[in-house]
């Protein structure tokens, strides 16, 4: 395959070879057909939020368990939280995208959200 001419095999190729790289890594995982990403260290919400429009992307917001479970791989695997592309509406105890939609997935524990990080 890698001597394969076609530009577009060789470009998959690459691809599937760094995301190999980075998975070892624990730096990305998949699922719903996108890609979690992490650089592993700690910033506050707006730092995170500008992190990943940097990287060309946005703060992660879980719409199915399969992608809220890839958000917490990283939460288990760096032993800490993580911000969701998710804030408080006017309503209180009320939550919205960050964009003003409407949740379409929630998993909240039982009693939560209750702003105390257990969520």
């Amino acid at each position: 395959l890698a001597g394969d001419g076609d530009p577009i095999h060789q470009l998959e190729y690459r691809i599937s070879r760094l995301e190999g790289v980075l998975r070892l890594n624990k730096i990305i995982t998949e699922a719903g057909g996108k890609i979690f990403a992490t650089n592993g260290k700690k910033a506050d919400f707006d730092g995170t939020v500008e992190k990943c429009k940097e990287a060309g992307g946005s703060i992660a917001t879980p719409k199915s368990p399969g992608e809220n479970d890839a958000i917490l791989y990283f939460v288990k695997y760096f032993n800490t939280y993580a911000y969701l592309g998710i804030k408080q509406s006017l309503i209180p105890g009320k939550f919205q995208l960050l964009n003003g939609a409407q949740l379409s997935y929630t998993n909240w524990y039982p009693n939560e959200p209750s702003g105390k990080g257990e969520e």
